[in-house]
């Protein structure tokens, strides 16, 4: 049939259904179905370069680095040290800080204090107060600075992490990688500009759903790509025995002729997002292998690290996540999934501390060596804390109050922002919300979070909805 008559005879869909078997052996959809934009096919959607024209003002900021400890990081083993509540210990927690607050699974029982329960230190030219479980971030602490006054809305932990990713507790919003793409564009032409990478270990491994990274909506191109840490990290990456990348080009090159035929009729960006995909992802059949393999390494950096890289571990994601960073990738988000400890709290998180020590500080070193960390913002965050109250020797998920950090990017270094009350229950000083966190990100990345917008049903939609303070102390 001549291209005419395909066009007017045989629809995209029909196509796809009728040719299921040929065009699976590819397994094709798998690797597209998540990944965004760039193949060497006739066919081709421009590199998105941006919703925004230009900047807003100057950036310090090119890219984001997020470690997400999943679970709820308890502050007061970690960042905030409580004196008073050691004092406490053991002690009815006073009803002036919990009549009427929201909490978890400990609403209606009696309430205990619970002191913190590990030593902290003073390090650095600036002081700055670490728990014990984090030498090596001792090391990099005037790099970091430490937010103690943070607080979220969602006290249940998918609804948590829905808020911090979204700025909402309602599920289907765009997630802040997805903004950021949307926003900057991307600039690697053979990896997505929004990556997410996951390891577990240390406590309970907190389920993540991968709507965390949707783009919700905003078109599909944005959604993050989820990569495994260990083995191939995505998908069918690698072409079936005999099928030449000759071969697949062919076929991803009628494909595209096809839904190029469909687009011209709709005008669907949701079928330009599929072109790009297949672009994407046949150039990741490349571009991906070379990424995975750290053999280019020195081994003075795969000590810093502590990995040989690609097994799966949150050290060799943070190496992974510098090697993506370096090739363009605008957003990369590390969930480490062992946090949640509601029962022994502090051998609990002195384990989880020990894997994520190590690779934390190394990826601030190495992007401080390689002169990168100027421009890389890393945050390090929980979806919340813990409460100051015992759960036998546990502690119970808490919204009021706790801590987190920011470096590089245009931050200051060594500073604290913020503080809990006494008892480390209720941000009291310089609070600061999940919004203001998203608007001073943003801020970095040279974008004024009330102006970046996107009208859906009528409504224009932002990151930071109708709240957010850029933290302007937190500003070099």
């Amino acid at each position: 049939m001549t291209q005419r008559e395909i066009k007017n005879y045989l629809t995209r869909r029909s196509f796809i259904g009728r040719g299921t078997h040929g065009v699976g052996t590819f397994a094709l959809a798998n690797i597209l179905a998540s990944a965004v934009n760039g193949a060497d096919g006739d066919i081709k959607i421009p590199k998105w370069t941006g919703a925004l024209d230009e900047l807003h003002h100057q950036a310090t900021a090119k890219r984001v680095i997020f470690l997400c400890m999943a679970g709820g990081m308890s502050h007061l083993e970690t960042f905030d040290n409580k004196p008073k509540l050691r004092e406490m210990n053991g002690k009815p927690m006073p009803d002036s800080f919990t009549k009427g607050q929201p909490i978890a699974q400990l609403q209606g029982k009696a309430l205990t204090c619970l002191g913190g329960q590990h030593e902290f230190k003073k390090h650095g030219e600036s002081g700055q107060e670490l728990s014990v479980i984090f030498p090596k971030l001792a090391d990099v602490v005037d790099d970091i600075s430490i937010i103690r006054s943070l607080k979220t809305e969602a006290i249940n932990h998918d609804p948590a992490h829905t808020f911090m990713n979204t700025g909402t507790t309602i599920s289907g919003r765009p997630s802040m990688g997805s903004w950021l793409t949307y926003g900057l564009g991307t600039v690697a032409d053979d990896l997505p500009g929004f990556v997410v990478l996951t390891s577990v270990g240390g406590g309970q491994d907190q389920p993540i759903a991968s709507r965390q990274w949707h783009s919700g909506f905003l078109p599909s191109r944005f959604q993050g790509v989820h990569f495994h840490s260990k083995g191939d990290p995505v998908l069918y990456v690698n072409n079936p025995p005999g099928v030449s990348r000759e071969d697949q080009g062919e076929v991803i090159d009628a494909i595209q002729q096809l839904n190029q035929f469909r687009d011209d009729v709709v005008d669907d960006p949701e079928i330009a997002t599929r072109i790009s995909q297949y672009e994407l992802a046949f150039k990741m059949q490349s571009s991906v292998p070379g990424l995975m393999d750290t053999s280019d390494e020195t081994q003075e950096t795969l000590d810093l690290y502590g990995t040989k890289g690609a097994d799966g571990s949150f050290p060799a994601n943070c190496l992974l996540a510098r090697r993506l960073a370096e090739r363009g990738t605008r957003f990369i988000q590390l969930y480490h999934r062992g946090w949640d400890h509601h029962g022994n709290v502090k051998a609990a998180s002195a384990n989880t501390a020990k894997i994520v020590d190590q690779g934390a500080s190394a990826l601030i070193k190495d992007l401080k060596q390689r002169d990168m960390l100027k421009d890389t913002l890393v945050i390090m965050a929980s979806e919340f804390g813990r409460t100051p109250m015992a759960q036998g020797s546990g502690r119970d998920h808490h919204i009021k109050g706790y801590s987190m950090w920011m470096a590089g990017g245009g931050i200051k270094g060594g500073i604290t922002h913020g503080a809990t009350d006494e008892l480390g229950y209720n941000a009291v000083d310089d609070v600061v919300s999940i919004h203001d966190m998203h608007a001073t990100m943003l801020h970095t990345l040279g974008i004024d979070h009330k102006k970046m917008t996107y009208r859906f049903q009528g409504r224009d939609f932002r990151l930071t909805d109708v709240e957010g303070e850029v933290l302007r102390g937190l500003i070099a």
